[in-house]
C-alpha cells in the first residue's frame, strides 16, 4: 500500500512541495490499519505526517523524509439531526449535504476549504462560528498502538484554532466525527451559506493557489497598551474580541510585497499567494518579514495558523 517518492505539490492547495519518501492513501479505517502494519514491518523509525486537502500546510521543496498519510476517508450518514462523516470528507461536501437535508448549523463554513478532519483538528472557524460548536464526538486511531478512541466534545480541549489533536493526542489520526445540527429551512440555509461563499470569493484571493489565512488573528489582550487606541477601533468578535491580522499587516504596508512568485495578497494581506512558481523559501521569507515588521511596529508576536512540513 505504501508508495515511494510521491510529489506532495499534487496534494497541496499551494502547488508547492517536494516528494514524500513514503506515502499512504487511506479510504477506510481498514486501509489505515493495514498501512500502519506494513509501516511497522518496514521498521524505519521515521516520522509520520497526516495530510488532508493541503489547505493550511506549507510543504518544503525538499519534500518529507517520512510517511505521509493522505486521509481520504469519506462518507456521510444521517441520524435524525446528527450526521457522521469521514475525516477525509471535504467540508464543502458536508455543507452541500446539510443544505440537501435542511440541516442548519454549518452555514458559517460556506467556502471553507479543507476536510472535516482538518477542521476538527484546528477548530476551524469564520463568521463567528467554530467547528467546536457542532462537534459531538470524534473518533481517532493511535498511530503507534492502533487503538481506537472516541472523545466527546468536552474531551477535545477545543480552543482558538486548537484541539487536543494538536497537543497530547497529536499521535492520533481522526477517522470520523459526529456533528450535531438543527432542522431548518432549506432555502434559508442555502442563502446564508452562499452569502459566505460569495464573501470569500470577493474578499479572498481565490484566483491564486493559497493555503488560507497565514496568521491567527490577534487576541485583544495581546495588544500592547500603547497601541490600543490605534488598533482597538478595528476590533471585532470572531467569536471573541480580536484584531484582524489582515488590518495590522495592511497598516504595516506589507500588502502586495513579493518574494519571487510568492506575494502577500493585494486583496487580503493575511493570504500569501502563489503567482505561478513560488518556492517554499519564498513563502517563508514573507512570513518572517511579516513577523519582524509587526513586532517592530506594534510589539505583537504573530503566530502562524499554517503548519510546516519539512
Amino acid at each position: 500500500m505504501i508508495q515511494n517518492g510521491v510529489p506532495l505539490k499534487d496534494y497541496s492547495n499551494y502547488k508547492i512541495g517536494g516528494p514524500a519518501s513514503y506515502f499512504l492513501e487511506i479510504q477506510s479505517k481498514e486501509d489505515l490499519i493495514n498501512g500502519l502494519n506494513e509501516w511497522k514491518k518496514m521498521n524505519l523509525q521515521k516520522p509520520i505526517f497526516i495530510l488532508g486537502k493541503g489547505t493550511n500546510i506549507l510543504i518544503s521543496d525538499k519534500g518529507f523524509d517520512g510517511l505521509v498519510i493522505h486521509n481520504a476517508i469519506k462518507g456521510i450518514e444521517k441520524n435524525n439531526n446528527e450526521i457522521t462523516a469521514g475525516a477525509g470528507e471535504p467540508v464543502s461536501e458536508i455543507i452541500s449535504y446539510c443544505i440537501d437535508n435542511s440541516l442548519s448549523g454549518l452555514e458559517w463554513a460556506g467556502g471553507l476549504p479543507g476536510t472535516l478532519g482538518g477542521a476538527v483538528r484546528g477548530n476551524a472557524g469564520a463568521f463567528k462560528g467554530e467547528t467546536k460548536d457542532i462537534v459531538l464526538k470524534v473518533v481517532s486511531i493511535n498511530l503507534n498502538t492502533l487503538e481506537e478512541k472516541t472523545r466527546e466534545n468536552g474531551e477535545c480541549a477545543f480552543d482558538y484554532r486548537y484541539s487536543v489533536f494538536k497537543g497530547e493526542a497529536s499521535d492520533e489520526i481522526i477517522v470520523s466525527s459526529v456533528l450535531g445540527l438543527k432542522p431548518g429551512d432549506k432555502e434559508t440555509i442555502n442563502k446564508l451559506t452562499n452569502e459566505k461563499i460569495n464573501y470569500r470569493n470577493e474578499k479572498h484571493p481565490m484566483e491564486y493557489p493559497n493555503i488560507g489565512s497565514t496568521f491567527k488573528n490577534i487576541r485583544k489582550e495581546l495588544v500592547p497598551e500603547e497601541f490600543k487606541n490605534e488598533l482597538m477601533q478595528y476590533a471585532k468578535d470572531d467569536p471573541f474580541p480580536i484584531i484582524p491580522v489582515a488590518k495590522v499587516l495592511y497598516l504595516c504596508n506589507l500588502k502586495g510585497v513579493r518574494e519571487g512568485d510568492a506575494q502577500i495578497s493585494l486583496k487580503h494581506p493575511n493570504f500569501i499567494v502563489n503567482l505561478g512558481s513560488a518556492k517554499y523559501e519564498d513563502v517563508k521569507k514573507l512570513i518572517a518579514l511579516a513577523k519582524v515588521t509587526v513586532k517592530e511596529k506594534y510589539g505583537i508576536d504573530l503566530e502562524e495558523e499554517i503548519m510546516y512540513l519539512e
